[in-house]
């Protein structure tokens, strides 16, 4: 009996320890520069989980201000030591991490190209070097315009006769001459007005053998354009406090500052967070062109997601974060959780992505989607270089501000001294 009872005891304990071995939980550490994707990653762990109970994850993860976490992570890569398992790293600074022969990011190819034939390819070329895919994005970010359908009516303007750029100024100028209100405003401290129409007309700052085009005829055109919106026909102005994520130009435009504005399709949650009054009077759709047959969208901003190659778990890093990114679960939820336009398109036309929530109650479309499947295939690549985060800063702080708001430079004399600067 004695006997029978040990032999009891020893298989249940080690029936419980091969329970406890497969069950066991692994660590993942995260750091991020946005509440949001913390939150998002959180939930999808709770899915992966559920989905993998032999093999769980521990989400360990940090939110630090922007500037801290990129200089942070560089920091760790660099040194060789502290770096997590996977980071968030902001397009405008990813090209610091790609430097050199030998990234200190993990490649994620071998994850992402079964997916490639669903996914925004445009979107994965943002980090990536030398055909290896180093960073997972969010969203396509697909530029669009806003317009505030009160005043277009007020105004006598149909948005859906609004084709070219030409069109959107006579527009602009009924808006002006009913309502003594701009048609829109431009950013003179950021980039969100210039590079997206410098995307959309089939430019860039950098070609693709990575030689500097700022300065070329189509961004000339770009930045005359929108100067002379804001000082030629006058139906634009620049943003109140420089850029449209100010708290004074969410005030501006809560109460009806403008008649439209143009940002990516992730700007929805701005809309739903700091203008409520606005909800039920906007409607989205796609840009003007610039010439007949033209592109009429551009990929703009994002963040990848990153294995960091001192991960000791970069398998189930990788595994996991196309799960939680890339899966039709995934997909789904960065829409209705974060108002993302996933990158992997076919569930576009998903029966969940045209289902009431936060962002259809606010915006007049009925088919956000079906407009997005039509422009899916009119968004660029932008070009990533080195000295890509040194460009986007001379756009902030020089380009856009000393034509438009000082008007102490010509479009090409601006242009001209930021591609110069990049050159040297």
């Amino acid at each position: 009996m004695k006997k029978s009872l040990l032999i009891f005891l020893v298989s249940t304990m080690l029936l419980m320890f091969t329970f406890s071995a497969a069950a066991e939980t692994t660590t993942l550490t995260y750091w991020t520069f946005q509440e949001l994707h913390q939150q998002f990653f959180e939930k999808q762990v709770e899915l992966w989980n559920e989905n993998n109970p032999d093999n769980q994850i521990n989400l360990e993860s940090t939110v630090y201000p922007y500037d801290q976490m990129h200089n942070k992570l560089l920091i760790a890569l660099q040194s060789g030591v502290g770096a997590p398992d996977i980071a968030d790293i902001e397009i405008s600074k990813f090209a610091n991490y790609l430097k050199g022969s030998n990234p200190q990011l993990v490649p994620v190819n071998d994850v992402v190209d079964p997916l490639m034939d669903k996914m925004i390819t445009a979107r994965f070329e943002n980090y990536a070097k030398d055909g290896k895919y180093y960073g997972i994005p969010f969203h396509v970010g697909a530029t669009v315009m806003y317009y505030n359908m009160e005043m277009m009516d007020a105004a006598g303007v149909d948005i859906d006769n609004i084709v070219t750029w030409d069109d959107y100024v006579e527009a602009g100028k009924k808006v002006k001459s009913a309502l003594d209100k701009p048609m829109t405003t431009v950013e003179v401290t950021e980039h969100w007005t210039l590079y997206p129409m410098i995307s959309q007309i089939g430019s860039d700052i950098f070609a693709e053998d990575g030689s500097v085009i700022l300065d070329n005829d189509k961004n000339e055109r770009v930045l005359t354009f929108i100067n002379d919106m804001v000082h030629k026909s006058e139906i634009a102005v620049p943003a109140p406090g420089g850029f449209h994520h100010s708290e004074e130009y969410w005030a501006f435009m809560n109460d009806e500052g403008a008649a439209s504005l143009m940002m990516p399709l992730w700007y929805m949650g701005r809309f739903v967070q700091y203008m409520p009054d606005l909800k039920g009077k906007m409607a989205i759709r796609p840009l003007p062109v610039w010439d007949k047959g033209g592109n009429r969208s551009a990929g703009m901003g994002g963040t990848g997601t990153v294995v960091t190659v001192q991960s000791d778990k970069k398998e189930l890093a990788k595994n996991f974060l196309v799960e939680a990114k890339l899966s039709v679960q995934a997909s789904h939820k960065l829409w209705t959780d974060l108002g993302f336009d996933p990158v992997r398109w076919e569930v576009w036309d998903d029966p969940v992505m045209s289902e009431p929530n936060q962002y259809t109650e606010y915006f007049q479309n009925e088919d956000i989607f079906g407009m997005l499947l039509d422009i899916k295939d009119e968004i660029n690549p932008t070009m990533i270089t080195e000295k890509y985060p040194q460009a986007i800063d001379l756009l902030k702080k020089n380009v856009s501000f000393k034509v438009i708001k000082e008007q102490s430079q010509t479009p090409a004399e601006a242009l001209k001294d930021a591609a110069d600067e990049l050159r040297q």
